[in-house]
């Protein structure tokens, strides 16, 4: 079966998650988090989202663009099975897919015109930054929610576990709070997801984690009574920004 395979991005999405360990597994588990979709050219264009404010929620389908050279199996091990069970690719949301499609029910917060952009304010989202947007269509709310269906081994949002800080980490996100507000409370709701992968969850883990938000490095434990920051560092790039800036 043939089509026009000449699938181009429409927009590109910009959010806090600037690695793939430690974004939500799925829409709406961190839904105050707000991200930003940014219309590129020839669909840079006001009237191509003329009547979108309407709609509270949108639809996004997105590339998974940094799964692509991995290819994709028929089988997966997803997370919520612990990672030993084995499901088929269609039978799961894996990013690793034939043609690398996601989609994602996002809320609509603003659209906007930002020096020549078109910007759409949304929030719940679970996309990487830099995501390639290939479409966007409105949530219908009678056709696309569905109270009584059934989902599977996913038919409920994933367990939570606790997340605490260090006198030391706390002191950290203390100083930086007038520059990333809200920040404690995002990484609490990434991390109470607990990102490690399923095999790491049932045994004894050591292993001091990272993961990106915005600008910052967070580094963290898991501990047997959950899970513990210790620190906070710029990301690589903005130390090398400011060793620059003290060398001028």
């Amino acid at each position: 079966m043939q089509f026009d395979s000449r699938i181009e991005a429409v927009a590109v999405c910009r959010t806090p998650y600037k690695q793939k360990f430690g974004i939500p597994r799925q829409p709406g588990l961190v839904d105050f988090v707000r991200g930003y979709v940014e219309l590129v050219p020839p669909y840079n264009h006001i009237d191509a989202v003329r009547g979108l404010e309407q709609y509270s929620h949108l639809w996004l389908l997105f590339c998974f663009h940094e799964n692509l050279a991995q290819g994709w199996k028929t089988t997966v091990r997803p997370p919520r099975l612990g990672g030993n069970e084995k499901l088929g690719v269609f039978a799961t949301r894996s990013t690793f897919r034939p043609n690398g499609i996601g989609q994602s029910v996002v809320k609509l917060h603003a659209v906007q015109q930002q020096k020549g952009k078109v910007v759409l304010e949304i929030s719940g989202m679970d996309l990487l930054d830099g995501t390639p947007i290939i479409d966007i269509k409105p949530y219908i709310p009678f056709s696309d929610a569905i109270p009584d269906a059934v989902g599977g081994i996913a038919q409920q949002a994933p367990e939570q576990v606790n997340v605490s800080f260090t006198a030391a980490a706390d002191a950290q996100i203390a100083n930086i709070s007038a520059q990333y507000p809200g920040l404690k409370q995002l990484i609490i709701a990434v991390l109470a997801q607990d990102p490690r992968p399923a095999y790491k969850k049932a045994k004894d883990d050591p292993k001091r984690y990272q993961v990106a938000l915005y600008d910052l490095d967070i580094f963290w434990y898991a501990t047997p009574s959950g899970i513990e920051v210790v620190e906070l560092q710029p990301a690589p790039s903005q130390r090398q920004e400011k060793s620059c800036d003290a060398d001028a």
